[in-house]
């Protein structure tokens, strides 16, 4: 491991805003799950970026959006150290990141605690095997079904068409609701200006190589009951 990892590692414990509590520590229960406002100060709409990387989303919109609150959530610290130091140095109170898989989130965040997830460039995991990896797999559904409240929206941006492909695929199969989808965000001249106006580090990295951008926003289909992932310990 380099020493800027580790330097980033340690400051990461610094953070107030950074919270990475071990397996063990969850089962004790986490201190701000269904108590958000407690940490925030404040009853604002929680917003969702799974996956983060190095949290442009839940920063830019954070400072866009100063009456909802932002929580950044992937397993790379040394990638998150980024978006949170970037909080912490803008002096941002709507802003925390959580280190942790995805499929924890229920340790979290409480039923019907978010009011909007974005899923900002996430692993394609292109192989058939790892189909229930994706982030938009059903089984992942499902646990945003439990953490949004009803009519909450779904976001994802994504470079590769496969992924975006297997997603209308989903949502269609199980009857969620799209709301707009395009293979080639930035043709559309009706694009969503949350969609357009902030870039990832990866989404400008793959706009220079001629990548179209791809965007889904949709809702999940109401009245059934959804569920959180049954626990894996990573």
């Amino acid at each position: 491991m380099t020493k800027n990892k580790l330097e980033r590692f340690a400051e990461n414990r610094e953070f107030r805003n950074m919270f990475q509590p071990r397996w063990e520590d969850l089962q004790q229960g986490f201190a701000f799950k269904g108590r958000w406002r407690d940490f925030f100060g404040n009853d604002h709409p929680i917003v969702l970026e799974v996956g983060c990387g190095k949290g442009e989303y839940t920063v830019n919109q954070a400072i866009r959006n100063p009456g909802k609150n932002y929580i950044g959530v992937d397993i790379k610290g040394a990638r998150m150290w980024r978006g949170c130091k970037t909080s912490n140095d803008l002096g941002l109170t709507n802003v925390a990141f959580i280190r942790t898989h995805v499929q924890l989130l229920h340790h979290f965040l409480q039923r019907a605690e978010v009011s909007e997830i974005w899923i900002t460039f996430p692993d394609p995991q292109p192989r058939q095997s790892r189909e229930k990896r994706r982030l938009t797999a059903p089984r992942f559904l499902s646990l945003y079904g439990y953490l949004l409240k009803e009519g909450g929206l779904i976001h994802l941006k994504t470079d590769n068409r496969d992924l975006y492909d297997y997603s209308l695929e989903v949502i269609r199969e199980h009857r969620h609701l799209p709301v707009f989808a395009t293979h080639d965000l930035y043709s559309e001249a009706a694009a969503p200006e949350p969609a357009i106006s902030i870039q990832t580090f990866y989404e400008k990295m793959f706009l220079e190589e001629g990548k179209p951008i791809c965007y889904l926003a949709f809702r999940l289909a109401e009245g059934r009951s959804y569920a959180p992932i049954t626990d894996e310990r990573p």
